[in-house]
């Protein structure tokens, strides 16, 4: 990790100015951000970026810049008023070459040769971080079944031999991904739905909905994710192949070791913790049901939401007002003389068609409420199952407490030499003993969940001999102190 000044965070978010220039925002944060944002796509596409044509080894011309910038402000609007002198100039040749500076002032261009002939190239890492925003503004729907079939092929090649711990990274990285993207789409929708109706008209609101709604917006593949035939159905597969890498030592020792000399500059302990990490975000893919049932909830209700909302428009009268105004403009435009009464007889004004007046509904009174009287006896028996549920409920700070007493001054202490002679101590030593049993599996939630539960102490399994308890059985198993509560405590 990079040493940092003092006073700057230690932390890896930092270090984002380390590749990137101070004042870059700036252009984005004033009042003509989307022109700026606009002329950045501009220069992106035409010189910069990816798809751009292949750049002189020593940069453009600052004219041929400036021209660029020159022909997209024409097609723009007037841009409004600032403190820096780009929207007062009273040519587009004067603004561009004022947004130019502005631009190479804030690091967005680079001039070589200042001195001689300008040259203006984009440093790469903000070529690749202009990429990756234009990317992120032009984000479509996700497909799944390309990235269940990627991450299918990456995992496989791993298992056969034929690639190693950067497939699996890619792997990992992709179903992580992909997972996000699926639990947050539920979120999305929500949002989506607070903003159709605002301000809206019926028509608005029913061509955004089939055109914005899932898979125009979220996922591509929606319809096709609950069918047999679905990439979707091979995470079972995935699943088994990677349980068949964690159980293989020859494939599990030759990708810590890829992680160790190509991630980990030789660090042994941290190349195991990214490799464990990889494997949990992989196997995280049998969890895709659970979030694709919450996403058919909230799409079940965004539609009854929507059908709502419909109907509602349909049958109000608002539209009927809206009719009739654009009826009486559209007459008094063509200057027709209006002969008499405009509205035709019949059913529009016919007495039929008048709301009749409510009828107010008398209700019952309600009955009065019933005094309930708690006798003696029913109120002991509650206050007696209040306190045996208080006894046998073990949480991480009454367990803490448990076992802080059992040690007193020691370090360690055995299963033996705990007392259970109540009921909330068995209950005590019942969860050290699972404790004990979870430190010992290969799954990490469980050892994750054990470790939660063991606030300043470790319970381990021991090496004695099994003793018949005094209560109740388990296997053998020693508390110790945490080293940070030890070292605490001394």
């Amino acid at each position: 990790m990079a040493i940092l000044e003092p006073g700057l965070p230690s932390f890896e978010g930092g270090l984002l100015f380390t590749r990137l220039p101070d004042r870059i925002f700036s252009p984005l944060a004033s009042t003509n951000r989307h022109r700026y944002w606009s002329l950045l796509c501009h220069l992106h596409e035409r010189r910069f970026g990816p798809d751009a044509p292949l750049p002189p080894s020593k940069g453009y011309p600052s004219k041929t810049i400036i021209q660029d910038i020159v022909d997209a402000l024409d097609l723009q609007d007037v841009w409004d008023d600032e403190e820096s002198s780009e929207a007062d100039a009273s040519s587009s040749e004067l603004r561009a070459i004022a947004i130019f500076n502005r631009f190479q002032e804030c690091g967005w261009l680079r001039i070589d040769q200042p001195r001689f002939d300008k040259k203006v190239t984009m440093q790469p890492a903000v070529s690749q971080f202009l990429t990756m925003l234009i990317n992120f503004a032009e984000t479509g729907p996700v497909f799944v079944s390309g990235k269940i079939r990627s991450i299918d092929a990456n995992v496989q090649l791993v298992l056969d031999g034929k690639a190693s711990g950067d497939s699996l990274s890619e792997a990992a990285e992709q179903a992580r991904n992909l997972l996000e993207h699926v639990r947050n789409t539920g979120t999305n929708i929500r949002e989506l739905m607070e903003t159709l109706h605002k301000d809206s008209t019926t028509a608005q609101y029913v061509h955004r909905f089939f055109n914005d709604y899932i898979e125009r917006v979220f996922i591509g593949d929606y319809r096709e994710l609950h069918t047999s035939e679905h990439p979707l159905s091979k995470r079972a597969k995935i699943i088994g192949n990677i349980e068949n890498i964690t159980e293989s030592e020859s494939h599990k020792t030759k990708l810590i070791e890829w992680y160790e000399n190509n991630l980990c500059k030789g660090d042994r302990k941290k190349a195991e913790r990214l490799f464990e990490r990889d494997i949990y975000r992989l196997s995280e893919l049998q969890r895709i049901d659970e979030y694709l049932d919450r996403l058919d909830d909230e799409i079940r209700r965004a539609n009854k939401r929507a059908l709502a909302f419909l109907d509602y428009r349909i049958r109000s009268l608002g539209s009927v007002d809206v009719m009739v105004n654009q009826a009486i403009e559209s007459i008094n435009k063509e200057g027709l003389p209006i002969i008499g009464d405009p509205f035709t007889s019949g059913a529009m004004l016919s007495e039929a068609s008048l709301a009749e007046p409510r009828k107010p509904v008398e209700r019952a009174a309600p009955s009065k409420l019933r005094k309930v009287v708690v006798s003696d006896e029913q109120l002991a028996k509650a206050n007696i199952s209040r306190l045996a549920r208080t006894n046998r409920m073990v949480s991480p700070i009454n367990l803490s407490l448990y076992v802080s007493d059992q040690l007193g001054i020691k370090d360690v202490v055995t299963n033996q030499d705990i007392k259970t002679d109540s009921v909330a101590s068995i209950c005590m030593y019942q969860t050290l003993a699972r404790l004990a049993l979870q430190a010992n599996v290969k799954s990490r939630k469980l050892r994750m969940d054990g470790l939660a539960m063991s606030k300043g102490f470790r319970v381990e399994v021991g090496n004695e001999p099994e003793m018949p308890h005094e209560h109740i059985s388990s296997i053998p198993f020693t508390v110790k102190k945490h080293k940070s509560a030890a070292s605490k405590e001394s």
